[in-house]
């Protein structure tokens, strides 16, 4: 494997993806070159070790960091500061790796499948604030003075000599107590100022998100693009974003890209599913089979959904489960979409009114693309295999990739830092997965 990473980095033009000092200063002395500490980090990802103090210490005992690094052992600060200080070159590298992979004809023109996965960042939850959270700290802090508050009371009430807790030590609690309060008040203004009304304290661009099996984690929303023959990832992305909702065309754009693809198919599951994303896929070549989730209100209290209305195309009018007409009346507009409006006045006498609207009339509202997402689902609907099809391409890289993380995950703070580390996991797995399809000679020849 050594000798994959050595001539994959050896082909590499360091100073066009933008590393720094990689052409060295005709003074001074020579620093370590850039190929050397990217071997180096590659090899490290490859077998779990991110590290840079672990790299160091494998650079002195390693023989085959030995032999890759042509014997040269920086220490854990070089090694640290070469990351931090070509974080976007990096990245690049990462995409060059996914160029190697085209050029092998590894990647399918069958389907890519988008998903995303929660990974822990570097702040535990007692250091990010909510509003929620915020507010249920205030009220156990303050049910615990209260507490407090009746026992000095009682405490009062009580001879000096039959005490368990002094009336000193009960005030010395309280007032601790009472600073807290005022500390989570000020972690309140914080929350209520803050864009995404929360706040995170070790790393401030780390998220509160909720995990698809219950529950919750501060971390960062990773989404990849994973080839369904290959199981390569051709296409990554580290957000903050707390959901998934506005991420499909983004993705599915950069699968096509990286595919050098004309044409595309994307499958993603229903967290995915929004109107305007569905459209931008459409727009680019791509077809997005993605199911529609029921999210009707009136459907939840026991009323007749959307869904249950038909439209008819040639008449522009919607059928009532009572067989009424709901014609156009007008349009209006919500964020930013235009919208038109169908309605009946058959409402008042209809006698299934109660399980259709609690007003004289029944609305439907029908966006100017709602064609293209009918025509969308329909396509949904012929490829059923598809939902089976996503989660055994896209959730076998996750599992991989945090087996390899262990149970910390991200070793690095902030948004920018995290993407660095995110692409050299992703580097390290699709090198594995590369050699585990065509070997390490065959890769090698290829590079050569």
């Amino acid at each position: 494997m050594i000798r994959f990473i050595d001539a994959f980095v050896n082909r590499l033009a360091l100073a066009d993806l933008g590393f720094k000092r990689a052409e060295p200063a005709t003074t001074g002395r020579p620093g370590y070159h850039r190929a050397v500490l990217l071997k180096l980090y590659v090899y490290g990802y490859l077998n779990r070790i991110q590290s840079s103090r672990r790299l160091e210490r494998e650079s002195h005992r390693n023989v085959e960091l030995m032999w890759l690094t042509e014997r040269l052992m920086p220490d854990f600060k070089t090694i640290a500061d070469f990351r931090r200080d070509n974080k976007a070159a990096i990245r690049r590298v990462c995409v060059e790796f996914v160029g190697f992979c085209r050029e092998l004809e590894l990647f399918s023109d069958a389907l890519v499948a988008i998903d995303g996965s929660k990974f822990k960042a570097v702040n535990s939850r007692d250091k990010n604030f909510t509003r929620h959270s915020v507010k249920r700290r205030m009220q156990r802090l303050q049910a615990h003075i209260n507490r407090y508050l009746n026992r000095l009371d009682a405490a009062d009430a009580e001879e000096p000599e039959l005490r368990e807790v002094t009336v000193e030590e009960l005030k010395a609690k309280i007032a601790s107590m009472e600073a807290q309060m005022d500390e989570l008040r000020g972690r309140e203004a914080e929350v209520k100022a803050h864009p995404d009304q929360q706040v995170s304290l070790t790393d401030p661009d780390a998220r509160s998100m909720a995990k698809a099996g219950g529950g919750s984690v501060v971390g960062y929303n990773v989404q990849t693009a994973v080839d369904s023959e290959s199981h390569l990832i051709v296409a990554h992305e580290v957000t903050n974003a707390t959901t998934d909702r506005d991420q499909l065309s983004s993705m599915a754009g950069q699968a096509k890209e990286a595919m050098e693809r004309t044409r595309l198919t994307v499958t993603a599951d229903a967290g995915y599913y929004k109107g305007e994303e569905i459209v931008a896929c459409q727009n680019n070549g791509i077809k997005a089979l993605v199911p529609k989730p029921e999210t009707s209100e009136s459907k939840a209290r026991g009323r007749y959904a959307k869904s249950d209305f038909h439209y008819d195309a040639k008449q522009d009018v919607y059928r009532c489960p009572a067989g009424e007409k709901l014609t156009y009346r007008f349009d209006s507009q919500e964020k930013g979409k235009t919208l038109r409006v169908y309605m009946t006045d058959q409402c008042r006498t209809c006698p299934l009114k109660d399980k259709c609207t609690t007003g004289n009339a029944r609305r439907i509202k029908r966006w100017e693309h709602e064609h293209r997402l009918e025509a969308a689902a329909v396509q949904f609907k012929k490829h059923p295999e598809a939902v089976r099809l996503r989660k055994q391409i896209a959730e076998h890289p996750y599992g991989t990739i945090k087996h390899w993380m262990g149970q910390t995950h991200f070793l690095m703070k902030r948004l920018e830092n995290v993407k660095t580390e995110m692409s050299l996991h992703v580097l390290a797995y699709n090198m594995r997965r590369a050699i585990n399809l065509r070997g390490v000679p065959a890769l090698v020849a290829a590079l050569t």
